[in-house]
């Protein structure tokens, strides 16, 4: 059984943010928001959804995105990982947060 005890910190870090939840995908979580997905935790990490408009930002932690090995070709997906200053910065990780979600919802449309 996988330990949920990271998935369990990191909602509460959007305890203030309506309709937060986590749904078991990709080997962890999908993090959402009204059924929004706006990051992934993978093996104890905590991902956002990046594009062109916050990317910059991640690379000024020196970050990067998120990859697996699919039949032996590296995948890389458009999620990054939070570095852990943001993480313990409530109001940088909910800015952070918030652009990842403004991309999906934009996707979305």
């Amino acid at each position: 059984m996988i330990d949920e005890s990271y998935k369990d910190y990191i909602l509460d870090l959007f305890a203030d943010w309506e309709g937060v939840s986590a749904k078991r995908m990709f080997g962890g979580w999908g993090i959402f928001q009204n059924g929004t997905i706006f990051g992934i935790i993978i093996d104890g990490a905590l991902y956002f959804k990046v594009d062109d408009t916050n990317q910059k930002d991640y690379e000024d932690y020196d970050s990067w995105a998120f990859t697996y090995m699919r039949k032996e070709k590296e995948v890389t997906l458009s999620y990054w990982l939070v570095p852990e200053e943001v993480i313990e910065d409530r109001e940088m990780l909910s800015d952070w947060a918030l652009k990842s979600l403004e991309i999906n919802i934009k996707q979305k449309s």
